[in-house]
């Protein structure tokens, strides 16, 4: 701010010094005390200082924490109703603040381009959002007692979960191995969940969430989830429960690491109260191939009953680091169906 001192009181001392030159007649050089002119000028100086300072300070939080990332996709889809390569792009904005020191306050913002279809971006989890700003979340975490409890609107029941599957996904079919009825159970709207974490391992979390206009009510849908998780050094296991009053949901997955490689794989039951629906996944990761990491999975696409013609789905990706904060993911999968699909994609990921 030394600089900016001299600045100002450069222009104010020569403002003081040009009338008393234009009125020398009058005013004699003893009534002119310099000194004591400057010494005011910085006194209103150091306040402007400080004020400016108090100013910086408050502006943003020192415990407010900001995260970004962002996917570049380019592929195409053989088999889709468009088979040009397109691009597609997302973004997201993590902002977090705590007030204890114990708790957080988050919200996620999302902006992507996911409609422009890029190796079939939807099931490749990209934001669609047209190039608009969306509040993805907004949640706020406490503790009490010894438990953690989440209350917020627009986020997932299972943001509380522990969950045991350790496979990376290329495509929404494979994510949360499989059970993202279940053990991966989202929400409706306003959510409160708790998570309870033993010192063995165990792990209880719960929750429910609601049309945030009609909470709770017969008018509107209410979401509600259980799991009961534990996990080791090398293995997981978690199983849950749900019920969108439509269907409910039993899942369970889990996880086995080896010295070269882990397994990961998840079952999951449906009852929409007609007849039971079942799904399956399986998947292997290994984490040091080259300079990168390769997954390789297989997996029911949706849950079937014994009626049903089932169709599988199946992904390789391998991704490797350029440098910490960027990563580049080639990858291909096959979705079967009445016509089968063949996607090929590159995604870049960059975190800041």
């Amino acid at each position: 701010m030394k600089l900016f001192k001299s600045l100002l009181v450069a222009p104010a001392t020569l403002g003081l010094l040009a009338p008393m030159a234009a009125s020398a007649n009058e005013v004699t050089i003893n009534d002119f005390n310099a000194a004591e002119e400057i010494a005011v000028t910085n006194s209103r100086v150091d306040g402007l200082e400080a004020r400016f300072n108090n100013l910086e300070a408050g502006g943003f939080s020192e415990t407010t924490t900001a995260s970004f990332g962002v996917d570049f996709l380019v592929g195409a889809v053989d088999g889709a109703s468009s088979e040009a390569t397109a691009f597609s792009y997302q973004m997201g904005i993590g902002l977090e603040t705590s007030f204890t020191g114990e708790d957080a306050l988050s919200a996620t913002i999302d902006i992507g381009n996911g409609s422009g279809a890029a190796a079939g971006s939807d099931g490749l989890n990209f934001d669609s959002t047209s190039d608009v700003l969306t509040l993805d979340g907004l949640t706020y975490t406490f503790p009490v007692g010894g438990a953690t409890v989440m209350v917020g609107d627009n986020t997932d029941i299972s943001a509380v979960y522990t969950g045991a599957c350790a496979y990376s996904a290329f495509t929404d079919y494979m994510g949360n191995c499989g059970t993202g009825s279940s053990v991966g159970v989202g929400g409706s709207g306003s959510t409160a969940a708790m998570s309870y974490a033993f010192d063995s391992g165990f792990s209880l979390a719960g929750g429910v969430s609601s049309d945030p206009t009609k909470i709770l009510t017969e008018e509107g849908t209410d979401i509600y989830g259980i799991e009961a998780a534990y996990t080791a050094d090398s293995y997981g296991v978690a199983v849950a429960y749900s019920d969108n009053e439509s269907s409910t949901f039993w899942g369970v997955n889990g996880m086995y690491a080896f010295d070269f490689a882990t397994i990961s794989a998840g079952l999951e039951s449906e009852d929409p109260g007609s007849s039971t629906k079942t799904g399956f996944f399986v998947g292997l990761s290994f984490p040091e191939v080259g300079a990168g990491s390769l997954d390789i999975g297989m997996g029911t696409s949706a849950n079937y009953s014994s009626s049903d013609t089932e169709y599988y789905t199946y992904e390789a990706s391998y991704s490797y680091p350029i440098n910490d904060g960027m990563t580049i993911t080639p990858g291909v999968y096959i979705k079967e169906g009445t016509t089968d699909q063949t996607g090929f994609a590159v995604k870049t990921s960059f975190s800041f």
